[in-house]
């Protein structure tokens, strides 16, 4: 069974078992969420389930995917370098994207 949810502006293809690195989550108090925690995708977009495939417009009804929440973390750093030839100006900033690790526990479908 897979299923194409949307969280963080992205889409993903998930299967049931599948370890995937989202955007941050947070929980219902706006903290982050914890390892542990069990959260719910109700965004999906696709379900297929052997032939049987089913569409959104842009959502499915009744269908969600279930997950838990293995870690939060920052992802490798970016270096963004800024520089504006003979005017003496470069500028230098990295950025680590902070991510959430989530495992695939479910797919249900309606």
């Amino acid at each position: 069974m897979l299923a194409v949810i949307k969280t963080g502006g992205k889409q993903y293809i998930v299967a049931p078992g599948q370890k995937i690195k989202i955007e941050k989550l947070s929980n219902k108090e706006g903290l982050p969420a914890q390892a542990g925690e069990e959260v719910v995708f109700d965004e999906v977009l696709l379900v297929k389930d052997g032939e049987n495939v089913r569409i959104g417009t842009p959502f499915l009804q009744g269908a969600r995917v279930q997950a838990k929440v293995l870690k939060q973390g920052k992802g490798k750093k970016l270096i963004v370098f800024k520089f504006k030839p003979k005017k003496k100006e470069k500028r230098k900033q990295g950025h680590r994207q902070l991510f959430t690790e989530v495992e695939i526990i479910s797919i249900e479908s309606k």
